[in-house]
């Protein structure tokens, strides 16, 4: 009954399928193998069947008391893109369940771009590659992060989590959503909402709200004066993180810039420290107090540098192992 309801709700209730109800772990749970064709060979619709699917499996959860396929955890949208949450503990199931689901779930052509992915869902990620004594290296570095964009607690190894979620898998992960996002019409939706929404009747906040509306995300890089350097658009839907570049170039990060320009009061601060400093540097009147300010100067960089190349090598050392 279960198993012919699914089918119905997929959309696949035509379609011939055989049900296994398999006890070979702590629990029973059903297999169900069917067809993706109809009878005259063609390919039946399968858009966000992903998502489909684990909100059908969630709404029968409940309707018939189920235990959760996947525990301890409360599924939103998608399997497992729920917030880390340190505070809540079990930290390391958190972020693998994070980030499984973001590379089953979304198209990433970078790393940049599931950088941004994982961040908004509370997950570091740092790729690291190197040589030491000649041999080349090449890692990921996963971590917890608070609401405010912090790092929280010890990263650890992809190692920790599985192959699957490593460097190796990633650079492939990133070649096939290249590939997929290459595709004609692919982009197309995407790129008509957000200029939909761009508009200089608008603010920055208010164009994130109405792409937010149509369930679309967007993170802006903005330095200290509050100029836009890049932007990331993360199609929820369509399952999508795109650079603005990617769009083309009415969406890039100057095109913002010039639509939103950073806050005159960030602007001000930014020439009020400018001529701060510059009036500070003309009251050295003295030669002697100059040379030594830049002696000084000189050696608090070396030995900052200094400071990082052991910090750096120390790094390294803690990796290999």
């Amino acid at each position: 009954k279960i198993a012919c309801e699914y089918m119905e709700r997929m959309g696949y209730g035509e379609q011939p399928y055989i049900v296994f109800k398999h006890k070979d772990i702590s629990r029973e749970h059903l297999h169900i193998v069917s067809l993706r064709v109809d009878e005259q060979g063609r390919k039946l619709p399968h858009d966000f069947e992903a998502r489909r699917s684990m909100e059908i499996l969630r709404d029968l959860e409940r309707k018939y008391g189920l235990h959760p396929s996947v525990k301890g955890q409360g599924l939103t949208d998608r399997e497992g893109l729920r917030k880390v949450n340190y505070s809540e503990g079990n930290v390391k199931q958190q972020i693998s369940s994070v980030a499984r689901s973001c590379l089953r779930n979304y198209k990433c052509s970078s790393y940049g771009e599931f950088r941004t992915l994982l961040e908004l869902l509370n997950v570091s990620v740092e790729e690291r590659t190197g040589t030491v004594d000649g041999r080349d290296y090449a890692g990921v570095i996963y971590g917890a992060m608070t609401d405010d964009g912090y790092g929280i607690g010890t990263p650890f190894k992809s190692s920790r989590i599985g192959k699957d979620v490593g460097y190796k898998a990633l650079q492939k992960y990133y070649e096939r959503s290249k590939s997929a996002l290459k595709q004609d019409g692919t982009l197309d939706r995407l790129r008509q909402t957000v200029k939909d929404a761009m508009s200089p009747d608008n603010t920055r906040e208010e164009f994130r709200q109405l792409l937010k509306a149509d369930g679309i995300d967007v993170v802006f890089r903005i330095n200290p004066v509050g100029r836009i350097y890049g932007a990331t658009f993360i199609d929820h839907n369509a399952g999508i993180v795109a650079n603005g570049s990617l769009l083309g170039k009415e969406f890039s990060a100057n095109a913002f810039n010039e639509l939103y320009p950073a806050p005159k009061q960030a602007q001000q601060v930014a020439e009020q420290h400018t001529e701060q400093q510059h009036k500070q540097r003309s009251h050295a009147v003295n030669p002697l107090t100059g040379i030594v300010d830049t002696v000084l100067d000189l050696a608090d960089t070396q030995a900052y540098e200094e400071q990082q190349r052991q910090i750096q090598h120390r790094k390294k050392r803690r990796f290999r192992r």
